[in-house]
C-alpha cells in the first residue's frame, strides 16, 4: 500500500523563510509563528497519515453506490468525516461569526494540500463545501447566511456547485434549468445537472446545492443566469430539518478516478430554491466559488504528484536493478538500487523540483488572496486573478505528467494496481478537466486576463520579476544559477506577449493557437521566480549558520536543477507561439 508523510518541514520553510509570514503586515499573519503553524500542520498530518491515506485505496476499490435513492460512501469514510468535523478543519479560514476560526487563507491552503495528498476523493466533500460557503458569504442575504453557514462550516451539512448540464459544459449560456418565481419569494427549480462532485452522500445530514438556473426575464445567454440555494432537505424556520425537497440523484457516474467521491447526476423537479445575490447576476456569485475551486484544483495537481513522488523515491531506493555505470554501489547485493541510474534521478528530480516549486507558487498565491481580502489590496487582487488560470492549468497539466513519471519509476510494477501508483495518475487526471478544462484556462489567460485593467496586473508581474533580479544581482549564490535563467525566461514571456499584441488584433487565431504554450511558459516563469525566492532564503539560512544545513543545501540543489533543466522550456514555447496559427489551422476539418 502506498504511504504518505505530510511535508511539514517544506511547508514551514515556505511560510517562514520564503514568505516571512509574520512580517507581512497582513492582519492575522502576526500570529503565524513557527510554533503555531507547526502545531496545525502536524495535527493535520496525523489525520492525513493515520486516517485518510489508508482509506485512499479503499475508496478507489469500493467507490460509491446508489441504493434506493441513497448514496453510500466507501467503508471508513463516514468515521473519517466525523473526525474531520470534530477537528473543525473545514472552518480554519472561515469567519468566526458563523463558527469558523478566521485564520488566514494560506493556512487553510497548507492543510488542504495535506488532505488532498492523502485522499483526494475524500477531501472533495470538504473542498466543495468550502467553496459553496464562500459563494454564500460573497452574495447571499443575511437571512440565508444565518440559515446555512453555521451548519455548513461545522460540516453538519455539505455543499455543492451545479453548473454543467448534459448538453453544455463550459458554455453556460446554453443551460436549460429553469427557475419559476413563487409568491413567497422562493423559486421552483426544474432541470438536470451532471458531473456534480459530492452531489449526495451518507456522511452529512443535509446537502446544500448551489444551482445555476434561468428565471423569466433574463434574456438569452449568460446574462439571464441566476444562482439559487437548493437544499436536499428543507430547513424549518427554527433551523431544524423538514421535508425532502424535490431533489434526487439520477445516477452516480462511473469514472476513471476519484472513485471515492460521489459524482452525481442531479435531478431537480420543482425543487424549492432561494435566490443568491441579484436576479440574472448568478455567474458573478458563482465565480467566487469557481475561482477558489480553480486554485484548489491547481493544488490538487501538485498534491497528487507529491504523494506519487514520495512512493517513487521509496521504490527507487529499495528496488535493485542493474549496476551503476560508474562502478558498483551496492557490493553486498547482486544489483544496485534504481536510484543510482541517471535517468531515474532525472525523473525524480523533475518531480521534486516541480512539486516544491508549485507548493511555493500556490502558497504565494494564497498569500495574495489574504492581501486582497484582509488589506483590501487591489493590486494583489488583480495579480491573483491573472495567475489563477496559470495555477490551475499549468500545475494540473504538469502534476498529472509527474504522477505518470512516478509510476514510470516502478516499471511494470507501476502498472499493477496493488502498488497504488495507477490511482495517483487516474485521480490526478480529472484536475486537468474539471473547473474549466485547461484549454479554457489558457484561453481565459490570453483572451481576458492579460488585457484586464489595461494590462496592469501583467505589467506588475514583469516589474516584480525585474525588481527581484535587480535587488539580488549582487548575490553570488543566486546570480548565475537563478537570476540569469529567470531573466532569460522572463524575456521569452514578454516576447510572447508582444507577439500576441502585434498579431492578435489582425488574426485572433494567432494568439489563441499559442494560448496553452503561453500558459505553460507563464507557469515556468512563476516557478522560476519561486525557486529564485526559495534559493535566496536557503542561501541566507546557510550564511546565518542554520542548524539544518542539509535541508537548505538540498533546496538549492533542487532549485538549480529546475532553473537548468525545466525553465529553458520557455524558449520552446516561444518558438511555437511565434509560428502563429498557420501550422495549427492549415488542415481542413474534413482531412483530420
Amino acid at each position: 500500500m502506498p504511504r504518505y508523510t505530510a511535508p511539514v518541514k517544506d511547508m514551514q520553510f515556505i511560510l517562514h523563510d520564503m514568505l516571512k509570514a509574520t512580517d507581512t503586515g497582513i492582519p492575522g499573519y502576526s500570529d503565524l509563528d513557527r510554533e503555531f503553524t507547526a502545531a496545525i500542520l502536524e495535527e493535520a498530518g496525523k489525520l492525513a497519515e493515520g486516517v485518510l491515506a489508508p482509506l485512499n485505496a479503499v475508496g478507489d476499490t469500493e467507490g460509491c453506490r446508489l441504493e434506493n435513492g441513497v448514496v453510500y460512501t466507501p467503508t471508513g469514510f463516514k468515521d473519517a468525516f466525523e473526525q474531520l468535523k470534530e477537528g473543525g478543519w473545514n472552518g480554519l479560514d472561515l469567519p468566526e461569526e458563523y463558527g469558523g476560526q478566521n485564520l488566514p487563507y494560506v493556512v487553510g491552503t497548507a492543510v488542504g494540500e495535506v488532505f488532498v495528498s492523502a485522499n483526494m476523493a475524500f477531501n472533495m466533500y470538504q473542498g466543495l463545501t468550502h467553496g459553496a460557503i464562500n459563494a454564500i458569504l460573497a452574495a447571499a442575504s443575511d437571512e440565508l447566511k444565518q440559515t446555512y453557514l453555521p451548519k455548513m462550516i461545522s460540516m453538519e451539512w455539505t455543499g455543492t456547485m451545479n453548473l454543467t448540464e448534459p448538453h453544455c459544459g463550459t458554455d453556460l449560456g446554453l443551460i436549460r434549468t429553469k427557475a419559476d418565481p413563487q409568491d413567497d419569494g422562493s423559486y421552483k427549480i426544474t432541470g438536470q445537472k451532471i458531473f456534480i462532485s459530492a452531489g449526495d452522500h451518507d456522511m452529512a445530514d443535509n446537502v446544500i446545492h448551489l444551482v445555476l438556473a434561468k428565471a423569466p426575464g433574463g434574456g438569452a445567454g449568460t446574462k439571464g443566469i441566476s444562482l439559487f440555494i437548493v437544499p436536499k432537505i428543507m430547513v424549518n424556520e427554527d433551523g431544524s430539518l423538514g421535508a425532502r425537497n424535490g431533489v434526487s440523484v439520477g445516477k452516480i457516474e462511473e469514472k476513471m478516478g476519484i472513485h471515492g467521491n460521489a459524482t452525481c447526476v442531479m435531478n431537480y423537479d420543482e425543487a424549492t430554491g432561494y435566490l443568491v445575490g441579484d436576479l440574472h447576476k448568478g455567474l458573478r456569485a458563482m465565480f467566487v466559488m469557481m475561482n477558489e475551486a480553480r486554485l484548489g484544483v491547481g493544488l490538487q495537481g501538485y498534491a497528487q504528484a507529491e504523494a506519487a513522488y514520495q512512493n517513487a523515491v521509496d521504490y527507487a531506493r529499495d528496488r535493485l536493478q542493474g549496476r551503476a555505470v560508474t562502478g558498483v554501489e551496492n557490493p553486498d547485493g547482486n544489483a544496485d538500487p534504481l536510484i543510482v541510474h541517471p535517468d531515474i534521478r532525472r525523473m525524480l528530480m523533475d518531480q521534486k523540483s516541480f512539486v516544491e516549486g508549485a507548493r511555493a507558487f500556490t502558497f504565494w498565491g494564497a498569500h495574495l488572496i489574504d492581501r486582497a481580502h484582509r488589506l483590501g489590496d487591489k493590486d494583489a487582487e488583480g495579480l491573483i486573478s491573472l495567475l489563477t488560470p496559470v495555477i490551475k492549468g499549468f500545475q494540473t497539466d504538469v502534476g498529472f505528467a509527474m504522477t505518470v513519471q512516478a509510476q514510470q519509476v516502478y516499471g511494470g510494477h507501476g502498472y499493477i494496481e496493488e502498488q497504488g501508483m495507477s490511482q495517483f495518475a487516474r485521480d490526478a487526471r480529472i484536475a486537468m478537466i474539471y473547473e474549466g478544462a485547461n484549454g479554457v484556462q489558457a484561453l481565459d489567460l490570453v483572451g481576458r486576463k492579460l488585457a484586464a485593467e489595461g494590462g496592469k496586473p501583467a505589467m506588475a508581474f514583469f516589474e516584480m520579476v525585474k525588481t527581484f533580479i535587480k535587488e539580488n544581482e549582487g548575490n553570488e549564490a543566486l546570480k548565475e544559477p537563478f537570476l540569469e535563467p529567470l531573466k532569460a525566461a522572463s524575456k521569452d514571456l514578454q516576447a510572447a506577449m508582444m507577439y500576441f499584441m502585434q498579431q492578435g488584433m489582425k488574426n485572433p487565431n494567432a494568439a489563441l493557437a499559442g494560448s496553452t504554450d503561453f500558459m505553460h511558459m507563464f507557469g515556468h516563469v512563476c516557478l522560476g521566480l519561486m525557486w529564485a525566492m526559495m534559493g535566496k532564503a536557503s542561501a541566507q539560512a546557510l550564511q546565518d549558520g542554520t542548524s539544518d544545513a542539509t535541508f537548505h543545501e538540498t533546496k538549492l540543489t533542487t532549485g538549480r536543477y529546475y532553473m537548468a533543466r525545466q525553465l529553458p522550456a520557455t524558449g520552446m514555447h516561444l518558438a511555437r507561439i511565434q509560428s502563429g496559427a498557420e501550422p495549427v489551422m492549415a488542415l481542413a476539418a474534413e482531412n483530420f
